[in-house]
């Protein structure tokens, strides 16, 4: 049996422990710390990504339903006539005799829900899935250097998070985490 080494399985401060590959594993106090450092611009990038994230999201959603409702309002102005197919709930009669006097035949006012769901766009979605997929691989990378229990590698990155969030948090439009 070779010179394997064991994972020590308790929170610790020793230095020799893989990051993230075989060949890397800092085990002087001064690789510790360059890789502590890496740890903490690691987290920062990934409050970055979330925030970029989220702020993209919500533009790209107001954009998408924008896209809609002017596609379903010109379908309809272009050649609409209240036929006996439209679901009666949907159309009201409003007497406009009442309203102002001067007009003589009854106006219809269409109601309808507000679409929920944006419809799906490449141009939005596909780089929107990119970005996610990038701050998940920050992510899973941040969670494999807290694997190692090296107690300074989980200090760098939750003082990275906590900055990241200082620096980038208040330009999210949402919760878009993916550390908690």
């Amino acid at each position: 049996m070779d010179s394997m080494m064991m994972m020590v399985p308790y929170l610790h401060f020793t230095g020799g422990d893989n990051l993230f590959f075989k060949t890397l594993a800092p085990s002087s106090h001064g690789a510790i710390a360059g890789a502590c450092m890496v740890l903490v611009a690691l987290a920062i990038c990934e409050r970055w990504f979330a925030s970029v994230r989220s702020r993209l999201t919500v533009h790209w959603r107001q954009r998408a339903l924008a896209i809609a409702a002017n596609k379903d309002i010109s379908e309809r102005s272009a050649t609409w006539t209240p036929t006996k197919e439209q679901d009666a709930a949907d159309i009201e009669e409003v007497n406009v005799n009442s309203l102002s006097g001067k007009f003589a035949a009854p106006v219809f006012v269409i109601r309808r829900a507000s679409r929920n769901i944006e419809p799906f766009i490449l141009l939005h979605d596909l780089p929107r899935g990119i970005l996610y997929a990038l701050q998940a691989f920050l992510a899973y990378t941040l969670m494999l250097a807290v694997m190692t229990f090296q107690a300074a590698y989980s200090i760098s990155i939750i003082v990275g998070l906590g900055l990241g969030e200082v620096l980038f948090g208040r330009l999210g439009a949402g919760d878009s985490h993916l550390l908690h």
